[in-house]
């Protein structure tokens, strides 16, 4: 029997984004019950409306969005990566306009009030920059004791970072906050640089979505080409990493790892050039990463098998009906 989880989708929403939301409404394991927007790709207010803009496309415009930090905790907004994403955060592509409006709640308020509503059950997965969930913190506590699982994309534990030698974007953006969040008291997936460099999407997947019949697929692949532009010029040839897809699905169970070890992290929060850098301590990795008390930060370094074909599978299946989920008083 499929299990459906809880999710709660903090995102800064450019291009791999798009694709992280859109298959966590295709994937039978998610039920989308909340959406925060942070600063990172683009500002948080673009990034909503980006998502607002896809919900509606989707057949989802019911699934509410909350505008998060547009700063991050020290200093302020760098302005996005429009040389990535688009000025639009979404390469450029014309989305049609949703009528959707803002919850009137901030991103970090909503995280706090959907953890209490689903105790226990409530799963995170956070493809921005930190900020809300630093935030949703210190307002409230308690909150690692009531989510399930918190999963963050972001860092680079033995691969070097994107926006400087050591730093990865997402942690770079807002060291502070990862910091916070990375030092609380629950366990952490991390799924760094390391396994979504490796993690590639080529032009013959472009080309499948181009060539759905459905809205979402279709507006996937026209934004996919700007992101597979600049790739292009990483790798060697029209493709893109799946960094925020990849991030969704472990954070829903949908893929296996081949190694994950749990060790001890920490983010670099100085002014020096190791700001932003997400120190992973792999020094057990020539014993075969035993046990070491008091880590609580899962990496994942390496999948069973490639992630394009199952999300490639997810985002072109039948569109169905959102999935919702009642929490465990209701039930």
């Amino acid at each position: 029997m499929t299990t459906c989880h809880p999710i709660y989708l903090d995102c800064d929403t450019g291009i791999d984004d798009a694709l992280a939301l859109a298959y966590l409404l295709a994937s039978p394991l998610a039920s989308v019950v909340g959406i925060g927007t942070v600063s990172g790709n683009v500002s948080a207010a673009v990034g909503a409306r980006n998502t607002l803009d896809l919900l509606d496309l989707a057949g989802a415009a019911d699934v509410p969005v909350a505008l998060g930090a547009h700063d991050p905790l020290a200093g302020s907004f760098h302005g996005g990566a429009p040389w990535v994403h688009g000025s639009n955060g979404v390469g450029e592509v014309e989305l049609p306009a949703s009528g959707a409006s803002l919850a009137a709640e901030s991103a970090a308020e909503m995280l706090v009030r959907l953890a209490r509503l689903y105790p226990g059950e409530l799963r995170v997965a956070a493809i921005g920059p930190l900020t809300n969930l630093a935030q949703a913190l210190r307002l409230e506590p308690l909150l690692p004791s009531l989510v399930e699982s918190v999963t963050v994309m972001g860092g680079a534990a033995l691969a070097p970072g994107n926006i400087t030698p050591v730093a990865a974007a997402n942690i770079w953006h807002d060291p502070e906050a990862a910091a916070l969040v990375l030092a609380a008291d629950w366990d952490v997936t991390l799924v760094p640089l390391d396994v979504t460099m490796a993690s590639v999407l080529e032009e013959t997947h472009r080309q499948s979505l181009l060539a759905s019949s459905a809205p979402v697929p279709r507006a996937l692949g026209e934004t996919l080409g700007y992101y597979f532009r600049f790739y292009e010029g990483i790798y060697g040839r029209p493709c893109s990493t799946m960094h925020d897809p990849l991030a969704a699905a472990l954070a829903v169970g949908a893929v296996k790892t081949a190694l994950a070890p749990v060790v001890r992290a920490a983010v670099d929060t100085s002014d020096g050039p190791g700001r932003g850098q997400t120190a992973c301590d792999m020094r057990g990795l020539y014993a075969g990463y035993p046990p070491v008390g008091g880590a609580r930060c899962r990496v994942v370094r390496s999948l069973e098998d490639d992630f394009a074909p199952h999300l490639m599978e997810t985002l072109l299946s039948p569109v169905v009906e959102p999935a919702e989920f009642e929490p465990a008083w209701v039930r």
